[in-house]
C-alpha cells in the first residue's frame, strides 16, 4: 500500500491548505450555517473553478480522471476547516453513482453538469428503522407502461433540500432486506408528489427528510439495471466512507492544534497548564490516535475503488472502527482540555466535537463496523 501522495496530489494538498486557511474562515461558515442554505454559492464556484466538483470522473465528462486518494486529499482539507459544502453528496455519492452505473446519455447529462457546479443532487438511501443495514428498502417503485411510480420514505438524506435532482433506491421485486431486487432512480426534487423537509443537523451540515408519494419518473430515469443495483449501492456508501474517515483525519489534526494553542495559553496557579505531564500524556495520546486514523484512512482510500467486494468491505470496515474511535476520543479529550470553553460555540472545538461525533455515526458507528469486521473473520476461519 502507498502511504505517499503523487506530486499532483501533493500540490492538491498545499493549494487547499491555503484555500480553507484563506478563504474559509471561521466567521464565513458560521454565516452560511446561519443562512440555512447549506451551500455558499461563491465557495461552490471556487471549488468547481479549482476542479475538484470533477476530479474523480472520466475525462470524457469535463472530469480529471481521478480516484479514492484524490478524495482523501480534498476532504481531509475539508475536515481541517469543517468545510460544510455538499461534497460528499453531490460528488462522491451521487456523482459516483453515475460514473459507475450511468449510460453514456446520463453522465454526459449529468456530470459536466457536476462538474462547473451547475448542478447539485444527492443519495436518497436511508430509511426509518433500517440502522446502517443497506438492504432495508421499502421504498417502492411499481412499473407502469414506461413509467415507475415510485412511493416510501427516505429519511436523513445528506443536503436533501440543497439537491435539485435526488438518487432514490427502491424496491422493484422482493421485500426489505433482500440485496437481490433494489433498483435506482434519478429524480427531480420538484417533482409531483415530493416533500422536501430540510433541517440542519447537530454539526451544522444539512440533512433532510424526503416523502415520496405516487412520484412518476420515465423509465429513462433508471439508473443501472432493474433490480440490481445493491451492489453499486454498497459501493457508493464504502467510497463516502472513504471520504469522511479522511475527513476526520483532517478535523482531528485541528483538535489537536486547537487544544495545543489552549494549554500553552491558559495559566492555573501561574503556569501555563501545558507545563502539566499529564496534560502532556493526554496530548501525546491525542497525537497517537490521529497518526493511527491517518494510517487507516489511507487504506480505505486504497480499497474504495477496488471490485472486489470482500477485501474492499473488509478494509472499509476496519478503517471505520478504528477512525471511529479515534475520533471519539480526539473529540472528547480536546473538548475536556478546553475545560467548560469547548463545549461553547464561540470555540472551534466545540464545533469540531460535534463533527468528529457525528462521522463516528455517520454510514454505521464503530461498534457496527467492529461487528462487520468480526462475522468476517469468523467466516473465513470456519
Amino acid at each position: 500500500m502507498n502511504f505517499d501522495l503523487t506530486e499532483e496530489q501533493q500540490m492538491l494538498n498545499d493549494s487547499l491548505r491555503r484555500f480553507v486557511s484563506n478563504e474559509y474562515g471561521f466567521d464565513k461558515r458560521g454565516e452560511i450555517i446561519k443562512s440555512g442554505k447549506g451551500t455558499d454559492p461563491a465557495t461552490w464556484a471556487a471549488l468547481a473553478e479549482m476542479g475538484l466538483l470533477g476530479f474523480t470522473f472520466p475525462e470524457d465528462y469535463d472530469g480529471l480522471g481521478g480516484n479514492a486518494v484524490d478524495t482523501m486529499v480534498v476532504m481531509e482539507n475539508f475536515g481541517r476547516g469543517l468545510v460544510v459544502e455538499p461534497y460528499l453528496a453531490t460528488v462522491v455519492l451521487a456523482g459516483g453513482l453515475i460514473r459507475d452505473l450511468g449510460n453514456d446519455a446520463r453522465k454526459s447529462d449529468a456530470l459536466p453538469a457536476i462538474a462547473t457546479g451547475e448542478r447539485l443532487m444527492a443519495f436518497a438511501h436511508s430509511e426509518p428503522g433500517a440502522r446502517y443495514n443497506l438492504e432495508h428498502v421499502n421504498t417502492t417503485a411499481r412499473q407502469d407502461g414506461d413509467h415507475f411510480l415510485i412511493s416510501g420514505h427516505k429519511t436523513a438524506v445528506l443536503h436533501g433540500g440543497q439537491a435539485g435532482q435526488l438518487i432514490v433506491s427502491a424496491r422493484t421485486s422482493g421485500t426489505a432486506g433482500d440485496q437481490q431486487g433494489l433498483s435506482l432512480f434519478i429524480v427531480d426534487a420538484d417533482s409531483k408528489g415530493v416533500k422536501v423537509n430540510d433541517y440542519a443537523a447537530h454539526d451544522g451540515h444539512r440533512i433532510a427528510d424526503i416523502s415520496l408519494s405516487s412520484v412518476t419518473v420515465s423509465a429513462g430515469n433508471l439508473l443501472g439495471e432493474i433490480d440490481q443495483a445493491f451492489p453499486a449501492i454498497e459501493k457508493a456508501i464504502d467510497l463516502g466512507i472513504a471520504a469522511i474517515c479522511a475527513e476526520a483525519v483532517g478535523a482531528m489534526e485541528a483538535m489537536n492544534a486547537a487544544t495545543l494553542e489552549y494549554i500553552k495559553s491558559r495559566k492555573q496557579f501561574g503556569v501555563p497548564i501545558g507545563k502539566f505531564q499529564v496534560l502532556q500524556h493526554r496530548m501525546a495520546d491525542m497525537f497517537i490516535q490521529t497518526e493511527q486514523a491517518r494510517t487507516m484512512a489511507i487504506l480505505a482510500a486504497n480499497s474504495a475503488d477496488s471490485d472486489d467486494r470482500p477485501s474492499r468491505r473488509e478494509a472499509i470496515s476496519m478503517a471505520k472502527t478504528l477512525v471511529g474511535q479515534g475520533a471519539r476520543y480526539v473529540a472528547q479529550q480536546g473538548v475536556q482540555l478546553h475545560g467548560g470553553m469547548g463545549v461553547t460555540e464561540e470555540m472551534f472545538a466545540a464545533h469540531l466535537f460535534k463533527r468528529l461525533t457525528l462521522i463516528n455515526l455517520l454510514f454505521g458507528d464503530a461498534d457496527h463496523h467492529l461487528g462487520e469486521v468480526s462475522d468476517r473473520l469468523l467466516a473465513k476461519s470456519a
